[in-house]
């Protein structure tokens, strides 16, 4: 009886152990599959197709969720949501002409709902499983640096490159056709940032981002100045 006893005591503490990502797959079906895929893009479907994809969806694909994000940020966004990409989807359907300029017509956007403090642990582990095919993030690409590598970054980002026409660096500091990264840092993985930006297409077919043909050291450089990006800063 004492045998038994125990048996089931570790097969209910394995359950238990397994059911916030059980449970957080469920509530991503019911919750968030309507807007977010997990299932990866294919660059072979062309290009036509993956514009076309990109142009539709309500959400950003969650494939690479466990690659892309950190836990803790995920899991507080979750329970508070908070606008990253201007317009929420595709800004080119939410653009309205003014007097003062062109401008993202705010009521046309659905506000991201919330999920309760288990509801979001349990769906963050699941995402958290969730990991790019092979190849398409390099683990290990970012090594950390020198304080030189941020502050060259950082000229990259406002001046060479241009990445502020379409980032915001600061609340209402920069472009807003893409998404904010005044909290890269809080938000991405080191190794997500950098594979991005050297092939935007590799994650994310069809998206509007262009390949900078950046060296390595450029790439590290503004992968460095993106990770010092920081709401708490």
């Amino acid at each position: 009886m004492r045998r038994t006893h125990s048996f089931l005591l570790a097969a209910a503490l394995l359950w238990c152990a397994a059911a916030p990502a059980q449970d957080g797959a469920a509530l991503f079906q019911q919750q968030c599959a309507s807007c977010h895929a997990i299932t990866a893009p294919d660059p072979a479907a062309g290009l036509a197709v993956n514009v076309e994809r990109v142009r539709s969806r309500k959400g950003p694909d969650l494939y690479h969720a466990g690659d892309k994000f950190q836990a803790e940020w995920l899991k507080a966004w979750l329970v508070k949501p908070q606008r990253i990409r201007p317009a929420g989807a595709f800004y080119g359907d939410h653009i309205e002409a003014t007097d003062e300029g062109d401008r993202i017509a705010e009521a046309t956007l659905e506000p991201h709902p919330a999920l309760d403090a288990d509801a979001a642990e349990a769906v963050t582990a699941f995402l958290m499983e969730q990991h790019a095919p092979a190849g398409r993030i390099k683990s290990g690409a970012y090594t950390p640096g020198s304080a030189a590598d941020a502050r060259m970054g950082s000229l990259l980002f406002a001046k060479l490159r241009g990445c502020s026409a379409c980032h915001q660096s600061a609340p209402d500091k920069g472009g807003r056709s893409g998404p904010e990264l005044y909290s890269a840092g809080d938000r991405l993985q080191p190794d997500y940032i950098l594979s991005y930006i050297a092939n935007p297409q590799a994650l994310d077919p069809g998206v509007w981002m262009p390949a900078l043909g950046l060296s390595d050291q450029d790439l590290k450089r503004l992968t460095a100045y993106l990770l010092g990006l920081k709401v708490e800063n």
